[in-house]
């Protein structure tokens, strides 16, 4: 019996590759060359590794059956690999933006917070000045009030002694007079 339209990819016949030379890629020399930073190179190189099958496209037509076969299951293995790989470079750069995003929020939420202590310690120090001067100048209002009243009683001191000394003038100039009188009588 003839097989029934099923194409089997096993080792049916000869293969054919020892006429053909494929390239081949070196995923080792690959990653030798790319650093952290250029992750997204990988997927322009996995592009130009199945750009050397997609080149292969006459040579496809002239190649056995299995071997086309072979060469379509390989591709359908790297484009699955390369959508894997698209996959977790896509989830890397979700997880890094999430990072990015919480680490922004925990640095922003830091900064609000020491801003908020130095600024009620700004403000703490700012009322205990302000207690401080407040008390300085009502002492000072004390001292300028008790200073106008002694300088009003030292005034009025004065005023007071002037007045006596007026009298005593007063009482001096009669006695001298007084004197004269009796020193002009004492005369005569």
């Amino acid at each position: 019996m003839a097989p029934s339209g099923r194409k089997h990819g096993g080792k049916a016949g000869k293969p054919a590759q020892e006429d053909q030379t494929i390239t081949t890629f070196d995923f080792e020399e690959e990653r030798k060359e790319l650093s952290g930073s250029e992750e997204d190179n990988r997927e322009g190189a996995y592009m130009n590794f199945l750009g050397h099958f997609q080149g292969l496209s006459t040579a496809w037509l002239v190649m056995p059956k299995t071997t086309r076969l072979l060469l379509g299951e390989v591709q359908n293995m790297l484009e699955r690999f390369g959508a894997d790989i698209n996959k977790a470079l896509l989830a890397k750069r979700k997880r890094l933006e999430m990072y990015t995003k919480a680490s922004l929020k925990t640095s922003n939420q830091k900064i609000e917070h020491v801003w908020k202590t130095q600024q009620e310690q700004r403000q703490k120090l700012n009322h205990e000045f302000s207690q401080q001067f407040l008390t300085l100048f009502q002492q000072w209002d004390v001292d300028v009030q008790k200073a106008e009243e002694q300088e009003e009683k030292l005034a009025n001191m004065l005023r007071q002694q002037q007045k006596v000394f007026q009298q005593a003038r007063i009482v001096q100039s009669q006695r001298l007079k007084t004197i004269k009188q009796l020193y002009e009588q004492f005369l005569k």
